[in-house]
C-alpha cells in the first residue's frame, strides 16, 4: 500500500516527532516502504532581514541541518531501516508538500500539536499540510 513514507520532524522540538517516529517506522517496516526523513530550515522571509546575516549564513545553516538530521537519525531510528535524509529550505508546510510531491511519496507522517498552543487541535504546519497535500497524511497527536 505504501512505497515511500515522508516523516517530517522539527529537530528543535522533540514533541514534534516523539510519537510520530514510532508510527512511521512501524508503517515503513509493515509495508517494506522507504522512509524519507526531513527537516526544514526556515528562510528569512524578507530581503531586508537577510541583509543582517552573513552572506553564507543560509548555506551554513543548511549544511548544519543536514549534519544534525543524520545525527538525529542515528539516535532515533533503527540502524537496519533504510532512510533518505532531506533538508528543505523555506516555509515548513510548503517544503513538506514540495518534497512529498518531488519524491512521489504515498504517505506523509507529521506530529499534530504545538506545545505552546495546547488548546489548538493542530499546529499550523500540520493543519496546512493536511489541507493541501495530495498524499494521505497521518497526523499523530503528540
Amino acid at each position: 500500500m505504501y512505497n515511500d513514507i515522508l516523516l517530517a520532524v522539527d529537530l528543535a522540538d522533540d514533541t514534534s516527532w516523539s510519537k510520530s517516529v514510532p508510527a512511521a517506522v512501524d508503517l515503513s517496516r509493515c509495508y517494506d516502504a522507504k522512509l524519507h526523513v526531513m527537516c526544514v530550515v526556515p528562510d528569512f522571509g524578507m530581503t531586508l532581514v537577510a541583509s543582517f546575516f552573513p552572506e553564507d549564513y543560509e548555506k551554513n545553516a543548511l549544511a548544519e541541518a543536514k549534519k544534525r538530521l543524520h545525527e538525529w537519525s542515528k539516535d532515533n531510528l533503527p540502524v537496519d531501516l533504510p532512510v533518505q535524509h532531506v533538508v528543505g529550505h523555506g516555509k515548513p508546510y510548503d517544503e513538506i508538500i514540495r518534497v512529498a510531491n518531488e519524491i512521489d511519496c504515498d504517505l506523509i507522517v507529521i506530529g499534530a500539536l504545538r506545545a505552546d498552543n495546547a488548546g489548538y487541535e493542530l499546529g499550523p504546519t500540520a493543519a496546512r499540510v493536511l489541507r493541501h497535500a495530495k498524499q494521505s497524511v497521518l497526523v499523530v497527536r503528540n
